[in-house]
């Protein structure tokens, strides 16, 4: 499938002041153009006076049944700072771009006059061949509020669609789209424009097309347009003193009042290898000592020319990278398609990493018109170069800056991609964590404590109970900032991602005896609450504790311990009271936790009461 890439992005919808004609859009391939329109003037305002301008009028588009429609643009122009939504065929039109330029008229002040443009092609191609009829183009407020319009006899308003089309009769072409908007007037006689892209191989068929506004037939004061110093004409349309005298090329008309749509041809005027052209547009002589000069404003040019040349353009694909690896793979695409000749085979290509040439390669086949060519590339990136870098291609280029292929395009040869090597997180040895025993050696851990030791950044973290589960990332500890160990004591695996790249280390879970709680009453009344001096931990974190009681005088009147369970009120020591409820009163406690971490006994009271 051919497609058509354009040199230049489109323009964004803007209002300015008079710009340069200059190149908008180039097509290469089996094209040409062709152009329609019509004029709102009902007569040419030079020979008759009129101060309105028709509410409407219409063109007929007619290609033929072997012509496809690539693009199509509409003008829209007339008196004033512009009109910039209009209809066609039903369909309002906003324009993508508006211009501008002024005449400093001596008796009636500056007169501005506007150029609105459009690119429709979607609606030119759906509807295709037929009448297309443009409304609500109203100039009359301007020319109602500034009298110097029709006094001045530069009234008008028209329009005009440029359809450019694939014909695969055509030879190879060169078609050039160049847009703005200039003015020549008395005040200003002669504007000289340059149009540069041009590619001439044979100047066979050569032609030029102009649209232009405001051209009046009877006012043929020293006007000329000039190609590269040839005085152009086309008879019987266009004498050579007469260029811009409201005709139609096209349509053979002499009645498109102050618009013309004409075409030249330049074959004997343009050379076999040109890239550029002038254009000079004149007017203006002394006739019984006074200034006569026409008014024209250039809207646009379209060149027709020749040219079969190739044009490599490039695509990086993808790029393939290792962890910790300096060697990558770099799938790319050589495209010959905006191109009127076959790429030939053994075109150099060449790889640069942050401007330093990392590698060379070249196309394997002719690559014909519109086709590709796909392959890969193995690049190793010097030590020297940081990451992340661009990584630059280009075709035809043999890895010294030296081209070996004439094309249409010398400047579009590359495509860059930044590139960020795959390093693999660098972890420390993270120490471990700890947790009270919450019994039997078990305990509730935040497995993401650690974090803040790592250099995490965008990079992911997942906890695993077994390095076989972190390295294949399965079984993830889902509630890694409450997770109970199986073990004590334990390992756990963290692994480190940055998506291509992972490390893994692991930290340990260490389970440890905090001191108990104690209370500091109870009421062994049987009621279900708080019936028993209950040590929080005793029984499952410390097993070999031991507790003494002792009452107000000094007397041992409890000693108990695992297997004991919790004093329940009921003294067990002593003679007298052995087996008895004790009274209320205050008791006081000795704790022996028999663990190397808590030599020293917990001392303290409690409150017994009923």
């Amino acid at each position: 499938m051919k497609r058509i890439l354009p040199f230049f992005l489109l323009l964004f919808s803007l209002i300015t002041s008079a710009q340069d004609i200059d190149v908008f859009q180039q097509y290469y391939g089996r094209y040409s153009y062709t152009a329609i329109g019509n004029t709102l003037n009902p007569a040419e305002n030079n020979l008759v006076w009129f101060c309105e301008t028709l509410p409407s009028s219409s063109a007929d588009l007619t290609l033929n049944t072997n012509q496809d429609i690539i693009a199509a643009y509409i003008y829209w122009a007339g008196s004033g700072e512009g009109d910039t939504e209009v209809t066609l065929n039903g369909t309002d039109l906003i324009a993508d771009e508006t211009l501008l330029v002024e005449y400093d008229d001596p008796n009636n002040g500056l007169l501005p006059y506007f150029s609105c443009f459009k690119d429709i092609t979607p609606l030119i191609k759906t509807s295709g061949n037929g009448t297309y009829t443009l409304t609500n183009l109203d100039i009359s407020d301007v020319l109602a509020t500034n009298p110097g319009y029709c006094a001045n006899r530069t009234n008008f308003a028209g329009w005009s669609i440029f359809v450019v089309y694939e014909d695969l009769s055509l030879p190879l072409n060169q078609v050039s789209v160049y847009h703005g908007l200039e003015i020549i007037n008395r005040n200003e006689q002669e504007i000289n424009i340059t149009i540069d892209n041009l590619n001439v191989l044979d100047n066979d068929g050569a032609k030029i097309g102009f649209l232009a506004w405001e051209g009046d037939n009877a006012l043929n004061y020293g006007e000329s347009l000039i190609f590269n110093g040839n005085t152009l004409q086309s008879l019987p349309l266009n004498p050579g003193d007469n260029a811009f005298n409201g005709t139609n090329t096209f349509t053979g008309s002499t009645t498109s009042y102050n618009m013309d749509l004409d075409v030249y041809n330049i074959e004997n005027y343009i050379g076999i290898g040109d890239d550029s052209a002038t254009i000079t547009l004149t007017t203006g002589e002394i006739v019984f000592g006074q200034m006569r000069a026409d008014l024209i404003i250039i809207n646009n040019i379209v060149t027709v020319l020749n040219s079969q040349l190739p044009d490599a353009t490039t695509q990086i694909d993808q790029v393939l990278l290792a962890c910790d690896n300096q060697t990558i793979q770099v799938d790319y695409t050589i495209f010959n398609i905006n191109s009127t000749e076959i790429l030939p085979a053994n075109t150099p290509i060449a790889f640069y990493a942050s401007g330093q040439l990392v590698g060379t390669s070249f196309t394997v086949n002719d690559i014909l018109i519109g086709d590709s060519e796909a392959n890969t590339i193995e690049l190793t990136i010097p030590d020297n170069i940081s990451s992340p870098f661009d990584l630059l291609i280009v075709a035809d280029d043999d890895g010294f800056g030296n081209s070996t292929v004439q094309e249409t395009n010398e400047t579009n040869n590359s495509s860059a991609l930044s590139v960020t090597m795959l390093q693999a997180p660098v972890l420390l040895n993270l120490p471990a964590i700890e947790a009270c025993d919450v019994g039997y050696n078990t305990a509730t851990f935040d497995l993401t404590e650690n974090e803040h030791l790592l250099t995490i950044g965008t990079n992911t973290i997942g906890y695993y109970e077994t390095y076989s589960d972190a390295v294949v990332q399965q079984n993830e500890i889902n509630t890694p900032t409450s997770y109970q160990n199986t073990q004590s004591p334990q390992l756990i695996y963290i692994r480190v991602d940055n998506d291509d790249c992972y490390q893994v280390t692991s930290f340990g879970l260490l389970v440890k005896n905090c001191p108990p709680w104690i209370p500091s009453g109870f009421s062994p009344n049987d009621d279900g609450v708080n019936d028993e001096f209950e040590i929080t931990g005793l029984l499952t974190i410390f097993e070999a504790f031991e507790l003494k009681i002792y009452n107000r005088y000094g007397t041992l009147i409890y000693q108990g311990g695992d297997k004991l369970g919790f004093w329940d009120g009921i003294s067990n020591r002593g003679i007298n009271n052995k087996g008895q409820l004790m009274p209320v009163g205050t008791y006081y406690y000795v704790l022996h936790l028999n663990d190397p971490n808590y030599s020293d006994p917990l001392l303290g009271w409690v409150y017994v009461n009923y």
